[in-house]
C-alpha cells in the first residue's frame, strides 16, 4: 500500500498547517491514504472539529520524537505502509501525483536533494564559509569518514519502501550527528535556532550507503521545488501553480539571495549572456515554502482552508460531516 505521512506538535498553527497540506493533496489524490503522527493536544483539536477523519492513521507522536532529528532519524519508527512517503507539513501541491510514485518506485529509500553539496550546506552563514570555503574543510570531513562525495539533502520528501534500509540510513544518520564536532558542519542551535536540523547528517549516511538521491530538480517532473517570491505565478488558493526554472543551475540558484532588488538585478544581468537566461515554467508535484522569509502566503492559505473547513464542520453539528466539507472544498 502507498500512502503519506506527516507529522506536527506543539502550536496549534503546526497542526493548520497540516491539515491545509492535506487538503491540497485531496484536490488531486483521493485514494492514498494519509498518516498524521501529533501531540495529545493536537489530536484532541482534531476530533473534536472532526478533522480526524482526513487521516486513516492518527497516532500519538510520542515526546522523544517532537523534534526534526527525534522524528526523521526514526522514520523506520513512523512507516504504517509499505510504500510511504514522508513529507513536510509546509506544503502545497499542486498536480496529480502518480507519476511521483511511478518514479518512487524504483528505489528502496531515498530523500530528494542534489547529488554534490555546495561550501554552505551545513556550513556557517556568515563570512566564516569563506575560511571553510580556503581550508577546504568539506574535503576533511569526506576523507576522515571515508565518503567519496557529499550530496546535498532537503529533506521535505522523503521515500521508504524498504524498512531494514530505512532504519540502516537512519541509525547511520544518528551516529554521524552524535560526531558532528569530527565534522566542518554547524550546529543549528549556535544559530540560535531552536532545534537542530537533519539534512547534513542523511546526506553522509546516504553516502555511506551508496544510495541514490531522487533529484530535487528534474525540469518538467520536479518532485518539488521552492516558493519564492518573484519565481512562481499563483491564484489566491493555489490551483493553478507555475514556477520559473532556469536551466542554468548558477542562474537559477540566484533565487535565494535576501535581498530581492539584487537578485533581480543579478538575474537580469546573467539573462542577457549567451545561454543562460533560459527558463522554463514548471508546475512541480509539490510546492515547498522552507523559505523562512517567503512563508506568509502559505500562513494565509492555511488559515483560509482551516477557518472553511471548521466552520462547514460546525454548521452541520456533527464531526461526522467533517468529510463531506473537505470534498466541498476540494472541488
Amino acid at each position: 500500500m502507498e500512502g503519506y505521512v506527516l507529522h506536527t506538535y506543539g502550536k496549534e498553527k503546526y497542526l493548520r498547517h497540516a491539515v491545509a497540506s492535506v487538503h491540497t493533496l485531496r484536490r488531486y489524490d483521493t485514494e492514498r491514504p494519509v498518516a498524521l503522527y501529533a501531540d495529545e493536544e493536537q489530536i484532541a483539536i482534531l476530533k473534536r472539529t472532526g478533522l480526524d477523519s482526513m487521516f486513516a492513521v492518527l497516532e500519538v507522536l510520542p515526546e522523544k520524537n517532537r523534534s526534526i532529528v527525534g522524528f526523521k532519524h526514526h522514520l523506520a519508527d513512523f512507516k504504517p505502509f509499505e510504500r510511504s512517503l514522508f513529507v513536510d507539513a509546509d506544503m502545497v501541491w499542486c498536480r496529480n501525483p502518480d507519476p511521483l510514485w511511478r518514479q518512487l518506485a524504483a528505489f528502496p529509500f531515498t530523500i530528494t536533494g542534489l547529488e554534490k553539496a555546495d561550501f554552505w550546506f551545513g556550513g556557517p552563514k556568515g563570512l566564516g564559509i569563506i575560511v571553510d570555503r580556503f581550508l577546504d574543510r568539506r574535503r576533511r570531513t569526506m576523507k576522515r569518514f571515508g565518503l567519496t562525495y557529499l550530496p546535498r539533502i532537503q529533506a521535505g520528501m522523503i521515500y521508504a519502501e524498504d524498512t531494514n534500509t530505512t532504519a540502516e540510513v537512519t541509525l547511520q544518520a544518528r551516529g554521524f550527528l552524535d560526531r558532528r564536532a569530527e565534522t566542518h558542519f554547524r550546529s543549528r542551535l549556535d544559530e540560535g535556532r531552536s532545534e537542530e536540523t537533519c539534512e547534513w547528517s542523511l546526506a553522509m549516511a546516504m553516502s555511506y550507503l551508496n544510495l541514490p538521491i531522487f533529484n530535487w530538480f528534474q525540469g518538467q517532473s520536479s518532485p518539488q521545488m521552492d516558493f519564492i517570491q518573484g519565481f512562481v505565478e499563483h491564484d489566491e488558493d493555489f490551483h493553478n501553480v507555475r514556477c520559473r526554472y532556469y536551466t542554468d543551475p548558477f542562474v537559477y540558484g540566484l533565487r535565494g539571495l535576501p535581498m530581492l532588488g539584487l537578485r533581480d538585478l543579478l538575474v537580469g544581468v546573467f539573462n542577457q549572456l549567451p545561454g543562460r537566461g533560459d527558463f522554463m515554467w514548471v508546475t512541480p508535484f509539490v510546492l515547498h515554502f522552507g523559505w523562512l522569509h517567503h512563508k506568509q502566503p502559505f500562513y494565509d492559505l492555511a488559515d483560509k482552508i482551516w477557518n472553511e473547513l471548521t466552520r462547514e464542520v460546525g454548521s452541520t453539528g456533527d464531526g461526522e460531516r467533517a468529510d463531506l466539507a473537505v470534498e466541498a472544498l476540494a472541488n
